[in-house]
């Protein structure tokens, strides 16, 4: 039964999403990108609202910043969506598919134009350069010139950086994101994304109102396989980071570089407390883990190599696949575990 949540790409996902909105009643909103599919169809950040019209308090989910993690929150949000929640007067609840419709389409966790949506959102006095010397120093490696090959030495080559510089600094470097190598891992853009310019004007349209969002965004990779962990981005001591520990206690932890963690520069859940500065914002980013950092960064690098200097309308292709796999593995108990803890984290709010 679970599986049945989980779409094999992203029109049938788009289109279930839709049909289930309307199902519960939602008003449905498209925002459209000027790229296409695969097959040319139209790409659409797609929004489901429910509640007020003119709310003073939202409770948000979002799925798919970085493309292909899309499948995950997608299957959660058809899950909630089965259920039509009883709100007051001045409550909404706005589920919104696909932020990069482009990379659940082509199988990316970038966009269009190789951004990483996720490094896009800087504070409006922040410039769209830099990269970290480490980052430098690795890049011929992380992102060779040519296609995929069946004998690559990376993992061998990748252990000796990690022992010169040590995992977590090496982490750092180049996950935290860089603005220098546009056709490089964690690009984060030379000037923020259309979808993300799109969704930031309908906040500000659509938010005027409020006075409190509770926004839950959802991500997979990161942490112990099929489980979550649940990170906030608000800082600790602030009456939103209380409340969180008062619903999630020690689940939830403030978002920081150290441990198992690194630093993101130009993080959406940050971007939209900056850049739409109207209401106070309850930032929790829902983190659903599966494999470990070599096998998906590994994978993130041969899909890249493959879509630059392959044939990236093969959707087939092993590296394709592969980093499907690694962010939405086909395994039913790990299926299982994020509809539940998905289901749960959203009904705490309710």
């Amino acid at each position: 039964m679970m599986n049945e949540y989980f779409s094999p790409d992203y029109s049938i996902a788009r289109d279930r999403f839709r049909q289930s909105a309307a199902c519960a009643g939602a008003t449905l909103e498209q925002l459209r990108l000027d790229s296409l599919g695969p097959g040319g169809e139209e790409l659409t950040i797609d929004i489901a609202r429910m509640g007020s019209d003119n709310p003073e308090r939202i409770l948000m989910h979002t799925a798919g910043v970085h493309g292909v993690e899309s499948f995950a929150g997608s299957a959660v949000q058809l899950q909630l969506l089965e259920q039509r929640p009883q709100l007051s007067k001045v409550d909404a609840v706005i589920l919104i598919h696909a932020i990069n419709p482009y990379g659940m389409a082509w199988l990316r966790r970038f966009n269009e134009n190789n951004v990483d949506l996720n490094r896009n959102f800087l504070a409006p006095a922040d410039q769209y350069t830099g990269a970290p010397d480490v980052y430098r120093k690795f890049n011929r490696l992380i992102n060779p010139k040519g296609p995929p090959r069946s004998v690559d030495p990376f993992v061998a080559m990748a252990l000796v950086y990690i022992l010169r510089y040590g995992f977590q600094n090496l982490k750092q470097a180049v996950a935290g994101g860089q603005y220098d190598y546009p056709s490089g891992l964690f690009f984060g853009g030379h000037q923020l994304e259309q979808g993300p310019t799109l969704l930031l004007q309908w906040f500000q349209q659509t938010f005027s109102t409020v006075k409190q969002v509770t926004a839950i965004d959802v991500h997979t990779g990161l942490g112990k396989y099929s489980d979550d962990i649940l990170m906030s981005r608000n800082a600790p001591g602030t009456d939103p980071f209380r409340r969180l520990q008062q619903l999630l206690g020690d689940r939830v932890t403030p978002y920081h570089p150290t441990g198992r963690y690194y630093r993101v520069r130009g993080g959406f859940l940050r971007g939209l407390e900056l850049l739409v500065p109207g209401p106070e914002w309850t930032l929790v980013l829902q983190e659903f883990g599966t494999f470990n950092a070599l096998t998906k960064i590994r994978a993130l690098r041969n899909e890249n190599r493959w879509h630059h200097y392959g044939q990236k309308d093969r959707l087939a292709h092993p590296a394709k696949q592969q980093l499907a796999q690694a962010f939405c593995p086909k395994d039913s108990s790990w299926r299982r575990g994020i509809l539940d803890l998905g289901r749960k984290l959203f009904e705490t709010f309710m």
